[in-house]
């Protein structure tokens, strides 16, 4: 049974949360004067994101009296985990080549590959949102650092709000 049924144990307000935080980095991060300055704003940001996922999952699921590590759960995070351990090591061999202006379209698409690939067994606007950050990141490849750091916003801010908001509505929270 559990096999067959789509993940909706997403945790739409934490999904808020999330794009909260990265609003906040957001401009923090810009004011930095160093590439090393901005990255590790976002991998603080990155750790509070993080945080937030789990401990919502967790608060979501013990409401919905389900287990946390179901098996769409561990689909969930598996589907998720290569794409962030392949921007992890992408992002180190970026900024060993010097190119870190593709690092906040790097990370949106791969994200975004990351949530249709998790998404495959939820509810449907999980992968929709993961559609929004590839077409975020193919955007912000090409374009100059700021207009980049401008879709690093949109994608880790505003797509998280309003998909969090409507998961949230339309999936118990």
């Amino acid at each position: 049974m559990e096999r067959s049924s789509t993940f909706t144990a997403v945790p739409g307000w934490g999904l808020s949360a999330m794009g909260a935080t990265a609003l906040i980095a957001t401009p923090v991060a810009m004011r930095q004067r160093t590439i090393d300055g901005w990255l590790a704003v976002w991998l603080a940001e990155a750790l509070v994101a993080f945080t937030i996922a789990l401990f919502s999952m967790q608060q979501k699921a013990s409401r919905q009296g389900t287990d946390a590590l179901s098996l769409a759960r561990r689909r969930l995070l598996m589907g998720l985990l290569p794409a962030l351990a392949a921007g992890g090591v992408l992002t180190a061999a970026i900024v060993w080549d010097g190119s870190t202006r593709l690092i906040p379209g790097v990370w949106l698409l791969l994200y975004g590959i990351g949530v249709v690939q998790a998404g495959a067994f939820s509810v449907r606007a999980v992968p929709a949102m993961g559609i929004v950050f590839v077409a975020l990141g193919a955007v912000a490849l090409p374009v100059p650092w700021t207009w980049a750091n401008v879709m690093l916003a949109a994608g880790f801010g505003l797509a998280h709000i309003g998909f969090g908001a409507f998961i949230a509505s339309r999936h118990g929270g």
